[in-house]
């Protein structure tokens, strides 16, 4: 897994107006959760996050707050419903004998005879909801599509993996190859001649 580091600054005034405040500055207020110790209040320049929520890699981050430094992944972000800024980030610290839930994404290998054959490749689900130990945390989860013909598809069930659990439905489609139009029409036509 990945990791990108951020620099953060405890907040010493917490409330309404001076995230407003803080805001207006081109600072995103952040709260770091996890462990036993109290919430850490601290906020991170915003142009920090463009590698963090703007990329479709999932990452984990070296938080540094004032020399202190901690090992944590994003939990949640709200945005500003009509401007996009980065209204509130919330963290959650990681421990590495402790299991963490993220959402890795998705990358297709091989070649699917259906494709060959016309076919179009849907992807359904571009990322999976995966459990595991930081260490073993994949940066992304490869599935085969070797074998798929048209009109067939690759479920979650298919996928084998040893180090982290995958908490999707073992019945959710991932991908399928579609059949296109002018094959459809040209295997109709096909079938009314016979």
């Amino acid at each position: 897994m990945q990791y990108l580091d951020m620099v953060g600054y405890y907040r010493k005034n917490l409330g309404k107006k001076e995230a407003k405040k803080l805001r207006a500055e081109g600072y995103a207020p952040c709260v770091l959760y996890g462990g036993h110790d109290e919430p850490i209040h601290f906020y991170v320049p915003m142009i920090l996050f463009r590698d963090l929520v703007y990329t479709p890699d999932t990452k984990m981050v070296n938080m540094d707050i004032e020399g202190t430094e901690y090992k944590c992944i994003l939990q949640d972000i709200s945005f500003h419903p009509v401007s996009e800024v980065i209204e509130h980030v919330d963290f959650l610290r990681l421990y590495e004998d402790t299991p963490v839930k993220m959402e890795i994404p998705v990358t297709f290998k091989g070649n699917s005879p259906g494709m060959l054959k016309g076919g179009k490749l849907v992807v359904k689900s571009r990322k999976l909801k995966v459990k595991a130990l930081p260490a073993d945390m994949p940066d992304k989860i490869e599935v085969s599509i070797d074998g798929l013909e048209l009109g067939k598809s690759v479920k979650v069930n298919s996928i084998s993996q040893d180090t982290f659990t995958i908490l999707n439905n073992p019945m959710v489609t991932i991908a399928s190859v579609d059949i296109p139009r002018a094959l459809k029409s040209a295997k109709s036509k096909v079938e009314e001649e016979e």
